[in-house]
């Protein structure tokens, strides 16, 4: 079980590892072994989740790191390898919304403005292309390596209001796919490509669009979402984990061009 679910030594990129979930999932893949390359554009949250994971006896280096920047990216990637060794896993965690490219009783879809949506889109789908395209060219010359990308259940199932969030998550998906066929027919059957699609995690970005600030109850959107989902919940950020060590593990070998849902029944539910 050990060999199946173990990452002793491998080297993990990590994007957005500042954040809630993908500094969780940092921590979490550091105690089982791995060396962690926090990668965030917040260079102070990415040196946190790295000071933290060095407190409780793990190997990590933080790195700022732009994703929609192939120079910062290059630059990413080198200075990982320099003080930890090869990639042999990515994580491509970066994502988010932006409150302009969002539908509102103040503004409608007709007035959404395209650089807000473009933004969202760029940020969520080409952040993740370019940062594979600079990591997973060392796999390919390889021959060997996992890529685990973030999606989200907006793109199976497309939210209110935000639009170009869950046009680029769908995107992300499909994406998951169409690289697991390439990487396998072009390069290495050993290089493996899935995706996980999280439900709904209480983070920075949405928490007060769930929760209300001032009492903490659930807003009506928070409301609608619990009753839509039958585990009655918001998700944890650890209960990503496990998902994440099977499909980056030797576990998960014969796995590939999937996407999970870590979702408490969301996708299940068809609100009767």
């Amino acid at each position: 079980m050990k060999d199946l679910f173990g990452l002793a030594d491998k080297v993990i990129a990590i994007t957005g590892a500042g954040g809630v979930l993908c500094g969780t999932i940092s921590q979490a893949m550091a105690k089982a072994g791995a060396k962690i390359g926090v990668w965030d554009l917040n260079e102070q949250a990415a040196v946190k989740v790295a000071d933290e994971i060095k407190a409780d006896g793990g190997i990590a280096v933080a790195v700022k790191c732009d994703v929609l920047d192939k120079k910062s990216l290059e630059a990413a990637k080198d200075k990982t390898i320099a003080q930890l060794g090869e990639i042999d896993i990515l994580i491509n965690g970066v994502g988010g919304n932006k409150k302009e490219a969002t539908t509102s009783h103040d503004l409608s879809f007709f007035d959404l403005p395209a650089e807000a949506v473009r933004f969202v889109f760029e940020l969520n789908f080409l952040g993740i292309f370019l940062t594979t395209q600079v990591v997973a060219k060392d796999m390919a010359d390889r021959r060997r390596g996992v890529i685990l990308n973030i999606s989200s259940m907006s793109a199976f199932r497309p939210l209110t209001k935000v639009m170009g969030y869950s046009a680029a998550k769908a995107a992300v998906t499909n994406f998951t796919k169409w690289l697991a066929v390439h990487m396998c027919r072009n390069y290495s059957e050993q290089i493996r490509v899935n995706a996980i699609a999280p439900g709904f995690f209480l983070t920075e970005q949405n928490r007060f669009l769930l929760t209300d600030e001032k009492t903490g109850e659930l807003t009506s959107r928070g409301r609608t979402v619990i009753e839509h989902t039958p585990m009655a919940r918001f998700g944890r950020p650890e209960e990503l984990i496990g998902t994440v060590m099977w499909l980056t593990g030797d576990a998960a070998e014969f796995v590939t061009g999937i996407t999970v849902p870590i979702d408490g029944g969301f996708s299940a539910f068809s609100g009767i």
